[in-house]
């Protein structure tokens, strides 16, 4: 950003097309900034709410911190989240691979927005 272009070598019709790509660019670019900050505010609202939720009596034990569904033996066993050690169902959660253990959706959305 801040560079300034030499279109004086292109013709009228090039330097053109040059500043629409770089207008669509700067739009997707402003698109992608909203869409980020948006899932970042949607995080720590997440995350608040499962702090709230954490406080109450063993809630965590019982129901999954995510979606509140409760936890059944065979049916909807609980997961523990590698990042924020909170229970979670098997449709909060996906497996990582790389780290061998259970990500809730939360977390697995906080590792592609913030970089480690």
């Amino acid at each position: 950003m801040g560079r300034k272009l030499d279109l004086s070598g292109l013709t009228d019709v090039e330097a053109d097309h040059v500043m629409q790509v770089v207008q669509r660019d700067m739009e997707l670019r402003k698109t992608e900034e909203m869409r980020l900050n948006e899932m970042k505010k949607a995080l720590v609202e997440e995350g608040s709410r499962s702090v709230l939720l954490s406080r109450q009596h063993r809630f965590n034990d019982r129901c999954c911190i995510r979606c509140c569904s409760p936890f059944t033996f065979l049916l909807n066993p609980k997961r523990s989240c590698l990042d924020c050690c909170y229970n979670v169902c098997k449709g909060c959660c996906t497996y990582s691979k790389k780290d061998k253990g259970w990500l809730c959706s939360a977390c697995q959305k906080t590792r592609s927005v913030l970089p480690r």
